[in-house]
């Protein structure tokens, strides 16, 4: 089963990397754009039985390896 996992900072933590992408942005002529965050996307196959295991298993990964929960929300997709 694919799960895809999406991971931005929390609101509130400041996103350095964001901002060089905000700034290089207007410095190129889109200066309408503002509070840039960058994150990331895992995508992989995972070998659980169903959905509902699936989901329980990549949530279990995220919190222990693939997200900070102190300054990391993630959000997961099984399909």
């Amino acid at each position: 089963m694919k799960a895809t996992v999406h991971v931005f900072l929390k609101p509130g933590v400041l996103d350095v990397q964001g901002k060089a992408v905000e700034n290089a942005l207007h410095g190129l002529g889109w200066g309408g754009v503002k509070d840039v965050r960058v994150g990331r996307v895992l995508e992989f196959e995972t070998s659980a039985a169903d959905r509902a295991a699936a989901e329980a298993e990549v949530k279990a990964m995220c919190d222990k390896l693939l997200a900070n929960p102190v300054i990391e929300s993630y959000r997961v997709e099984v399909g």
